[in-house]
């Protein structure tokens, strides 16, 4: 009987050992991760960072979301006649594609009219006043085009001088694409934005942007237009 009661006990003895030896493992283990942990904070630098290589200087910061039409640009809402080309007629027909699917006759929500969409400042500059006769005569909106044309590309000279070839944006300047814009924004709105690198930012109504009209009409044979500054589409005795 004694036998055996010693024999529990050098089994409980042992067993004792064995969870002693564990925890002191487990705790020499953590001992160890802590004062690795400490060792390698210790040979953190206390240095601050040069910012200079992470300057933004010279980078391009200007985006613009696209609208419904950008993204769906080359699909079913760009045209550009296989016949016309690039020429200056190409041109003011696929603006007109863009602006009123080609229509004399529409005035949109916000009042712009006919086949280039018009508003009404704009056609009193180049002489127009009399918004029936305007919509009536396809041979006027076709002179009216024109007239803001030249007159635009007589404000943007220096502009078209300067700027023409560059890229801006991810988009390569062109006559056209500056005319083009014009014709959306107006020559002030279109100087801005060459002037200022594109940062100074434009979206119609509908959101379409400077960029857009710069990228969609860039190429184009504009050299027909004459510049001038007091270009009229209809004359003192016609009005």
């Amino acid at each position: 009987m004694h036998g055996k009661n010693l024999s529990s006990g050098e089994h409980f003895f042992s067993d004792y050992l064995e969870i002693f030896h564990m925890i002191k493992r487990l705790v020499g283990l953590s001992l160890l991760l802590t004062i690795g942990g400490i060792l390698l904070l210790s040979f953190k630098t206390t240095k601050s960072p040069n910012l200079d290589k992470y300057s933004t200087a010279g980078l391009d910061l200007y985006y613009i979301a696209p609208n419904f039409d950008e993204i769906e640009d080359g699909m079913s809402d760009s045209y550009m006649s296989p016949k016309l080309g690039k020429s200056y007629v190409g041109f003011k027909e696929a603006v007109a594609f863009k602006e009123s699917r080609g229509d004399y006759g529409v005035v949109n929500q916000f009042g712009y009219l006919g086949k280039y969409q018009f508003g009404k400042g704009t056609l009193a500059m180049i002489g127009i006043y009399n918004k029936n006769k305007f919509l009536n005569s396809p041979e006027l909106q076709e002179k009216a085009f024109y007239a803001n044309s030249s007159r635009n590309k007589w404000i943007l000279r220096r502009d078209i001088k300067w700027f023409v070839g560059r890229r801006m944006n991810g988009v390569e300047v062109t006559e056209s694409g500056i005319l083009a814009a014009a014709h959306l924004a107006g020559p002030g709105a279109v100087k801005k934005y060459l002037r200022s690198g594109g940062v100074e930012g434009f979206a119609d109504a509908f959101g379409t942007t400077i960029r857009y009209y710069m990228k969609r009409f860039k190429g184009y044979d504009t050299s027909f237009v004459v510049p001038n500054r007091k270009a009229k589409a209809i004359s003192l005795i016609d009005k």
